[in-house]
């Protein structure tokens, strides 16, 4: 089964260890009645766990909703995240979660083999782990500190809105929704002065999540012609994280490098940017 279309919440076989739940025929089970029955917690160790209605009025597959009818369930946790591969302690654990929930529905649950998911999920991290890229520039001021308020204005003349967080701003994805194509952070103590205009801002990191962003976003080469311009426009340097200056052609040596990193992903249907690949990379 491969199963519904770009929703966070749909399960796949690809990314899911899935159990399904088996009702007696011509029985369906009221959304109400799977709403109470769901796990207290939707987590197993530190992977997320999930529960889906199979609509019996629409075939579609769908977190239990109210006033719906559902005539068989699935239980999902997922393989691997940043934290690593899910194991036996914790299949063990997703194997209790989704036997309560079939007993509580009175349906029939029907696990997957033990020692073939956590082989996948030990694959999965293993095929994941070198692909995790995270890229950041540190902008330096050369001699005089910037203020909050000019980074703010600075930094919006290339499309930059405030994030959630203090000292935090983000490039907004081109469909709405999707995480943000880059983020820009600094002091959050300057970010909260009373006085934007007074704070005193020495460095900001420019920062790309390659797993997060699609591949048509161009997000590198965005990341470098931003950091040029603010640079330039600020009186600033870009170096890496130890200080060293970054040329024209380490962007280029990077870019190249990425290219091969969405081959990759792609090959797997991890494409960046993708549900499963945020999941993933979660």
């Amino acid at each position: 089964l491969r199963l519904g279309s770009e929703s966070k919440l749909l399960l796949d076989p690809l990314l899911d260890a899935i159990a399904t739940i088996k009702l007696d025929p011509d029985t369906v089970v009221n959304g109400d009645v799977a709403i109470a029955a769901l796990p207290s917690t939707r987590r197993v160790d530190n992977k997320a766990l999930a529960v889906e209605g199979h609509n019996h009025a629409t075939g579609v597959w769908e977190p239990p909703a109210r006033g719906q009818q559902y005539d068989q369930f699935q239980v999902g946790v997922q393989l691997a995240n940043r934290s690593g591969a899910l194991n036996e302690y914790g299949f063990s654990e997703f194997t209790l979660k989704a036997q309560a929930f079939a007993d509580q529905v009175n349906g029939t649950a029907y696990m997957p083999d033990m020692a073939e998911e956590v082989a996948r999920a030990r694959e999965l991290d293993q095929f994941a782990s070198p692909l995790d890229a995270r890229l950041s520039f540190l902008l330096r001021a050369r001699q005089v500190a910037w203020s909050s308020g000019y980074l703010h204005q600075c930094a919006a003349h290339y499309g930059f809105v405030p994030g959630m967080l203090p000292g935090r701003m983000v490039l907004p994805a081109s469909v709405e929704g999707n995480p943000p194509i880059l983020s820009l952070e600094y002091d959050t103590q300057a970010a909260l002065a009373d006085d934007l205009e007074k704070s005193a801002v020495y460095e900001v990191v420019l920062t790309l999540e390659v797993p997060y962003v699609a591949r048509e976003e161009q997000a590198f080469a965005r990341m470098c012609e931003i950091a040029h311009a603010l640079a330039n426009d600020m009186n600033g340097t870009i170096v890496d994280g130890e200080g060293r200056h970054i040329t024209d052609e380490d962007m280029q040596a990077i870019s190249q490098d990425l290219e091969g990193l969405y081959d990759q992903l792609q090959s797997r249907d991890f494409a960046a940017g993708s549900v499963l690949a945020r999941r993933l990379f979660s």
